[in-house]
């Protein structure tokens, strides 16, 4: 079948990328580790000793650049449907976080600890219905909004994946009322026809408690 212009340009895009050869140089598995990378850098997270949780895992980019961050005294607990080869320093679960099942496997690793950082990549198996689309994406970031205000420490942070579009101001509100500082960014290893947006939050309003737990409930 023959090539067509689309996946082509795409394909000439992506190995012109810089930050695709960076990755490949630097042995990291997908070019999006340097956009965590720039956000843990600027906001002194993931440091030696702490547990990370990473939400949407695979390839593995990210959790390669945790598990440097926190050493042999740190813990990074991974999760994603999709397999991702081992990685040194990291427990990987694999499947849907959205299920129960998955949940209670990642509650048992982390053996009972409190949670200095939450990162989240997922996005949702795209439909083509931009609408449809969107609405899941943000559903996913609320789903992992609420793992990180019960899980998290006091003084733990939380790294999410956005895409701008429906729903995502709500979202934003609902940051900012579950963190003392919320902040965004568009890193540079981010492509600029992307629609992608990082939040991050800091320092807990409501600590240990879910959607459920919210005033009006």
């Amino acid at each position: 079948m023959a090539r067509s212009k689309s996946s082509g340009a795409w394909l000439a895009r992506h190995v012109s990328d810089p930050y695709v050869r960076k990755a490949g140089a630097q042995g990291y598995r997908a070019r999006s580790a340097f956009k965590l990378i720039e956000i843990v850098n600027s906001e002194g997270l993931a440091r030696p000793g702490e547990t990370v949780v990473d939400l949407g895992a695979a390839p593995g980019g990210w959790s390669q650049v945790l598990a440097k961050r926190v050493g042999a005294s740190g813990k990074v607990v991974a999760v994603d449907p999709l397999e991702v080869d081992a990685i040194p320093g990291v427990t990987f679960i694999q499947g849907d976080f959205r299920e129960d099942e998955v949940l209670k496997r990642l509650e048992a690793a982390l053996e009972g600890r409190k949670v200095d950082l939450v990162v989240s990549d997922m996005a949702p198996n795209i439909s083509g219905v931009r609408a449809t689309d969107q609405a899941r994406s943000i559903h996913l970031c609320e789903l992992a909004l609420d793992f990180a205000r019960t899980h998290l420490n006091p003084r733990g942070a939380f790294v999410v994946k956005v895409f701008q579009g429906s729903g995502y101001p709500e979202f934003l509100v609902e940051m900012k009322r579950a963190f003392v500082t919320v902040a965004s960014k568009k890193p540079g290893a981010s492509r600029d026809e992307s629609r992608e947006m990082y939040l991050w939050g800091k320092g807990l309003r409501m600590a240990g408690r879910g959607r459920e737990g919210k005033e009006g409930s």
